[in-house]
């Protein structure tokens, strides 16, 4: 089994920044594929970004290119999103996902993911 708990979520205005951390348990975590996902009320949950277990690579959705970074800590078990330059429609609940089943490839759908943690609230006001 596989818990994780992300913190960091918000209140914050346009154009500010803020960085999510997904805290995962269990030794096999630096083998998972690690992604963020997001839900708006009334949306279906979408990808925002994904890295592989080393790291090395790394993709993300259109909408977040060149203003989001995710990143991982495989000593401390927890990945990161930082998240720059946030406008309203950024405005979500954010969730973390482990891939359990070993790959190198980019995963970013959410049938990839088995383990999904309980979300964390990020709210941009204009």
């Amino acid at each position: 089994q596989v818990q994780l708990v992300e913190s960091g979520g918000g209140l914050v205005q346009a154009g500010d920044s803020l960085r999510l951390s997904c805290a995962a348990s269990g030794r096999a975590f630096s083998l998972y594929n690690m992604g963020w996902f997001r839900q708006a009320p009334g949306k279906e949950r979408e990808f925002v970004a994904t890295i592989t277990w080393s790291g090395t690579r790394t993709t993300y959705a259109d909408s977040v290119k060149g203003r989001f970074i995710i990143s991982r800590d495989n000593s401390k078990n927890t990945v990161y999103l930082q998240m720059n330059s946030l406008s309203p429609e950024d405005t979500a609940q954010y969730y973390c996902s482990a891939r359990s089943k070993f790959t190198t490839e980019i995963m970013a759908r959410t049938s990839d993911y088995d383990y999904w943690g309980q979300g964390t609230q990020v709210t941009v006001s204009s």
